[in-house]
C-alpha cells in the first residue's frame, strides 16, 4: 500500500490542513505526492463543510521542490513522457491557484524550486523567521515554468527576474518585503490560527468571489467592461441569501448564521 504522502485533518470549525508528509526528504514531491496532492484538494474543494484550507510541510521543512529521484526518472522521460508529467504537475499547480476556498501557506525550514510554486499559488502565507526561499531550478539547466504564472504576479517582475535568473536564495525578511509572504512570526502556527478564524467570521460565498475578483481586476484597466462587470457581480451577492442574512445581521447587531470561532 502506498505510503500517504498527504496529511488531511479537518477541525471542528471546517478548517482543513493539508501536510506534506515526507519530512525524510525535506516534503521533496515526486508525482505520488503530486497526484496525492491534487485529489486531497479536489475532495476538499467539494466538501462544503470546509471553509479554509492551509498548507504545511511534516518536520524542519516545508517544501524542497522535486526529489532527486523523481529527477533522475524524468532524466529518461521521453518528450512525450516529460509532457505528461509536466502537464500532471502544473495541473496541481492551477488546482490549488483556483480553489474557490482560501488558502494558508504555514512555511517553516526551506521551500525551493516548486515549493516556492506552493506557497505563491495560496492565498495567504505566513513563514517562521528562519524560512529559506530558492527558484533553484537554472542551477540544473531548468527555469521555472510550471510556477511562473504564480510566482511573477506574486513578487513582481522585477525580483522575479532577479531570483527566477539568478536562483539566490533568499530569507523569510527577504519573502515578506517582496510580497511572497504576508506574516513573518515566531509561531506561523498561530498566526495562521487568528487569520483562518477572522475568515471563518466571512460569508463562505463571498469569500469565493472576492477571491474571484481579485484575480479577475488583477493588472486590468479598469475600463467600462470591467466596471460594469463589478456592478453586476456586487448586485447579485447583494440579492443573495448570504447578502441578505448579513444585511440581517449587522443592523441586528447579531453574529451571522456563517460565522464560527
Amino acid at each position: 500500500m502506498d505510503q500517504a504522502t498527504v496529511l488531511t485533518r479537518v477541525d471542528e470549525l471546517g478548517r482543513a490542513t493539508l501536510t506534506l508528509n515526507r519530512p525524510q526528504i525535506h516534503n521533496a514531491f515526486d508525482d505520488q505526492l503530486v497526484a496525492q496532492l491534487s485529489h486531497a484538494l479536489r475532495l476538499l474543494e467539494a466538501d462544503e463543510a470546509v471553509r479554509v484550507v492551509l498548507l504545511t510541510g511534516a518536520g524542519k521543512n516545508f517544501c524542497a521542490g522535486a526529489d532527486l529521484g523523481w529527477m533522475r526518472r524524468v532524466a529518461d522521460f521521453s518528450f512525450e513522457e516529460n509532457l505528461a508529467d509536466a502537464g500532471a504537475l502544473a495541473e496541481l499547480f492551477r488546482t490549488l491557484h483556483a480553489l474557490k476556498k482560501p488558502t494558508i501557506a504555514v512555511v517553516r525550514g526551506v521551500a525551493y524550486g516548486g515549493g516556492v510554486g506552493l506557497v505563491s499559488c495560496c492565498d495567504i502565507a505566513v513563514a517562521a523567521p528562519g524560512a529559506s526561499f530558492c527558484l533553484s531550478e537554472t542551477r540544473l539547466g531548468l527555469i521555472p515554468a510550471l510556477i511562473s504564472p504564480y510566482i511573477v504576479p506574486a513578487i513582481g517582475v522585477r525580483a522575479a527576474q532577479r531570483y527566477c535568473l539568478s536562483a539566490e536564495p533568499f530569507d523569510a525578511a527577504e519573502a515578506h518585503r517582496l510580497g511572497l509572504i504576508h506574516e513573518v512570526a515566531d509561531d506561523p502556527d498561530a498566526v495562521a490560527d487568528r487569520i483562518s478564524r477572522a475568515l471563518l467570521k466571512c460569508a463562505p460565498h463571498a469569500v469565493a468571489a472576492a477571491k474571484e475578483q481579485v484575480a479577475r481586476v488583477a493588472g486590468a484597466e479598469p475600463s467600462r467592461e470591467l466596471i460594469e462587470d463589478t456592478v453586476q457581480r456586487i448586485a447579485t451577492l447583494r440579492a443573495s441569501a448570504e447578502g441578505k442574512e448579513g444585511l440581517s445581521a449587522f443592523l441586528g447587531k447579531r453574529a451571522p448564521g456563517w460565522a464560527k470561532g
